[in-house]
């Protein structure tokens, strides 16, 4: 009897592997299915949304004749401001732009297709907000991303970046391209340094009598390899080319925010918010909420959004390199906490 127990716990649990190795599949397909399932600008009016909203709370909360007066108040207002609209000049506008980056800032073709339609019909008393959340990643594209933003300062229209989360590494190189860099009270900005760190396994390759060719045209073709034997040379070479990209990443810094102190914020630490002020890496220390509702009663806020719909098997592999990046994400946040007070 026990050995059939055993036999029937160990189906059991083989089955329940399978059933749920599917359901994670077909979630995951799922998943991708929503993810792009039409494509296009999609533009929502912020006052519009923050009324909705306190609408739809009233509703709850107000007994019946307080939300018929409400109602009453509000249509006069709504009259008044309308007659006023007609006498006076258009309010000015606020395009606001959501870019959460990740190693490859794979947002990039969205965003450069949603500041293409900003530039088309902002005005000169416009502005565009970018509520920022980038870890970091690979230079040139985090640097090709930094450039869009950049066509909207080129063009006088005035551009400021929320960092509600993390704007670090190329995350920073975007955001210091605004004239006024907004980030919460723990927000974490900084981190002006270039990495490069990439495993080794020619010892373990010839132990087991494996040899590694590499043939290459050009001294310095390749140096650092994982495969290969790295020498001084090849370390010395790789090290100068990140000094070369450090050096690249503060000219950019030095160029928007000339008055930064380089020598001591460009060091590859990170700070938050309230320090990052006092450093001059962020101008005001206030959340993208607190901002978007003093904006709106003088402003106009609309949320500009471009969706890219992507081939199936596009879409499953960034959702694993999503879960990837979550996980790396979850190291970054670990770090942090650990230097928290307990």
């Amino acid at each position: 009897m026990s050995q059939f127990l055993a036999e029937y716990g160990l189906f059991l649990l083989k089955a329940i592997t399978i059933v749920v190795a599917v359901i994670v599949i077909v979630g995951t397909i799922a998943a991708a299915g929503r993810k792009a399932s039409h494509a296009g600008l999609e533009v929502e009016s912020i006052n519009e949304k923050y009324k909705d909203l306190a609408d739809t709370l009233r509703k709850a909360v107000l007994k019946k004749d307080e939300r018929k007066r409400h109602e009453k108040d509000e249509k006069r207002r709504e009259k008044a401001a309308a007659k006023a609209a007609k006498e006076a000049s258009p309010r000015p506008r606020t395009f606001v732009i959501d870019f959460k980056g990740d190693l490859k800032a794979s947002a990039v073709p969205a965003l450069r297709e949603e500041v293409s339609a900003v530039l088309d019909v902002a005005r000169a008393e416009d502005g565009v907000l970018v509520r920022l959340e980038n870890h970091g990643g690979v230079v040139h594209e985090h640097g090709l991303a930094a450039s869009q933003l950049a066509r909207i300062r080129d063009r006088n229209i005035e551009l400021a970046v929320c960092v509600d989360k993390v704007a670090a590494s190329g995350g920073y190189l975007m955001a210091c391209v605004a004239s006024k860099i907004y980030a919460a009270p723990f927000a974490i900005l900084g981190s002006i340094g270039v990495l490069a760190q990439i495993p080794n396994f020619n010892r373990m390759l010839d132990s087991h009598g494996v040899d590694f060719e590499q043939i290459t045209a050009g001294k310095y073709k390749r140096t650092v390899t994982m495969f290969g034997e790295n020498t001084d040379e090849d370390r010395a070479k790789l090290k100068e080319e990140l000094e070369d990209v450090h050096a690249l990443f503060k000219s950019a810094v030095s160029r928007y925010r000339p008055n930064l102190d380089l020598e001591k914020i460009a060091t590859g630490e990170h700070w938050y918010g309230t320090h990052a002020l006092e450093l001059g890496l962020a101008d005001v220390v206030k959340t993208s909420d607190e901002l978007l509702r003093e904006l709106v009663a003088d402003r106009d806020l609309y949320h500009v959004a471009y969706k890219i719909r992507q081939p199936l098997q596009k879409r499953l592999m960034s959702n694993i390199e999503g879960a990837i990046e979550r996980a790396d994400a979850v190291g970054w946040r670990r770090h942090f906490e650990s230097r928290l007070p307990r």
